[in-house]
């Protein structure tokens, strides 16, 4: 159950967090969506493993219902499972990339980097990304494939 880690509240850089351990995927569902009807709190976020029957069409459209009505964004993050149906209005697939290249050492690994793939969203089209965490300017940055210039000549202008 703990393949994936915990979350590690201090990492996030948040001056408050509240965090709850479920028993199952239909308490980490119900709390979620307690969690969302609470306009105070910033985000709700939901780790589920695998395919659990709780997490189906109907319980993912109550929490997107919920977090749209109550303006708290919701991040339901499944670990293990497949691609099925839901009621998100976005649908992303992230795994890990090779790193970054150092710097100062070419030899060495350079920051963490992400493959992550929209699928499934209504009004944006589909799109995969190669993202790197800026930590001196706490941001996710788009990180152009080796010899693909597109995203420098981009900021230049035309012309």
């Amino acid at each position: 159950m703990l393949e994936a880690g915990r979350i590690y509240p201090p990492g996030l850089g948040l001056p408050e967090l509240i965090h709850v351990a479920a028993r199952d995927a239909r308490a980490a569902l119900w709390a979620m969506e307690e969690g969302l009807r609470c306009s105070a709190l910033g985000a709700v976020i939901g780790e589920i493993w695998g395919d659990p029957k709780a997490l189906d069409f109907t319980a993912t459209r109550r929490l997107a219902v919920a977090a749209e009505r109550y303006g708290v964004a919701a991040f339901l993050i499944r670990l293990g499972g497949h691609a099925n149906l839901s009621g998100a209005r976005m649908r992303w697939r992230v795994t890990s990339a090779p790193s970054i290249a150092h710097p100062l050492d070419p030899k060495a690994p350079g920051a963490a980097a992400w493959d992550a793939e929209l699928f499934r969203a209504r009004g944006f089209a589909p799109g995969r990304w190669v993202v790197r965490h800026d930590g001196a300017a706490d941001r996710l940055d788009l990180v152009a494939a080796t010899g693909d210039r597109t995203l420098v000549e981009g900021e230049r202008g035309v012309g």
